[in-house]
């Protein structure tokens, strides 16, 4: 049976990523320290003996017995207060986590797959953004642990792809959400949903005009094996290129969950993008992927999920 290893494999977008291997007939091995992840995520994969879950960090190193054939390095925290609040961490698990990774996948001669980020774009000067923009990023912000640990496991993963020929490709990732995102996990749809379900205020950086694009995790995921199984090498978008603010978003959770929260808004974030969209022209022409659930409907889907849960917690 094809063997997979994906770190961080118990992260919102891991747990989706592991489930969609073993759907495919493929055996899983997911690590992670659980500093981020959380075993609710992978709740139920454990009874599936094609599903292996090791609590390790792999900035202490990535050893595994037995055959492995692709690789899937999506070890990081994720969210702006998460990175925030661990920045030696995020920085740590960019360098030396990926360089694990990546040995890992050249000692097995198996494929290599680094999510990276929208983040390494910065406050882009270029609208939208296509893969061949450098990005416009403050190297020394608070942003910076996360925004450079990804640039530099880009760099160090084309590195190993042009001195030894590992096969490796680079997903960036634009704003995903969906069922699995847990309320506190501090980004903007998990904060709205679960701000609207306890009838607080929607809490709104600046004056709600900065944009973002929202790729539900479904599409996300599906865009992510479609590149893992192509020939491509190099970066790829994989985001929706539907725009929308965040003032919109708001006031869509707001119609969505029926809250009568209000909107509060308070001071923008150091280094916050302005503007936020991918340019997924390489996508749609080289693995024929584009984004099937728009962001109404993936609300709903969350808002859902979200409900379901809070009902199984009474």
């Amino acid at each position: 049976m094809p063997r997979t290893v994906v770190t961080g494999g118990a992260g919102f977008v891991g747990a989706h990523v592991c489930r969609a291997l073993l759907a495919e007939g493929r055996e899983v091995l997911a690590v992670d320290d659980l500093s981020t992840g959380r075993l609710e995520q992978v709740a139920d994969l454990v009874e599936d003996p094609a599903f292996e879950l090791v609590e390790h960090d792999v900035v202490l190193g990535l050893a595994v017995e037995g055959p492995v054939d692709r690789v899937l390095h999506l070890a990081s925290a994720a969210s702006v207060p998460e990175y925030l609040a661990h920045p030696l961490e995020t920085l740590r698990v960019g360098a030396e986590g990926t360089r694990h990774a990546l040995e890992l996948a050249r000692t097995h001669h198996s494929s290599f797959l680094l999510a990276s980020t929208s983040e390494i774009y910065g406050d882009p000067a270029e609208h939208p953004q296509a893969e061949s923009y450098w990005g416009n990023v403050n190297p020394v912000g608070p942003r910076s642990v996360y925004d450079e640990a990804k640039r530099y496991a880009e760099a160090l993963t084309m590195a190993y792809h042009r001195v030894f020929g590992l096969d490796t490709k680079i997903v960036r990732i634009f704003n995903c959400f969906g069922p699995g995102l847990l309320p506190a996990d501090g980004r903007v749809v998990s904060n709205f949903l679960a701000q609207a379900m306890a009838g607080e205020p929607l809490t709104v950086y600046g004056d709600g005009t900065q944009t973002r694009s929202f790729c539900f995790v479904e599409d996300e995921v599906r865009g992510i094996l479609a590149l893992l199984a192509s020939s491509w090498t190099g970066p790829m978008n994989i985001g929706n290129p539907e725009e929308h603010t965040i003032l919109e978003v708001a006031q869509l959770v707001l119609e969505i969950t029926g809250s009568s929260s209000t909107i509060t808004f308070v001071d923008l974030p150091h280094d916050d993008p302005a503007r936020r969209c991918p340019d997924i022209t390489r996508a749609r022409e080289v693995l024929g992927w584009s984004p099937q659930v728009d962001l109404r409907e993936g609300l709903q889907r969350t808002y859902d999920w979200y409900r379901h849960r809070a009902e199984q917690m009474r």
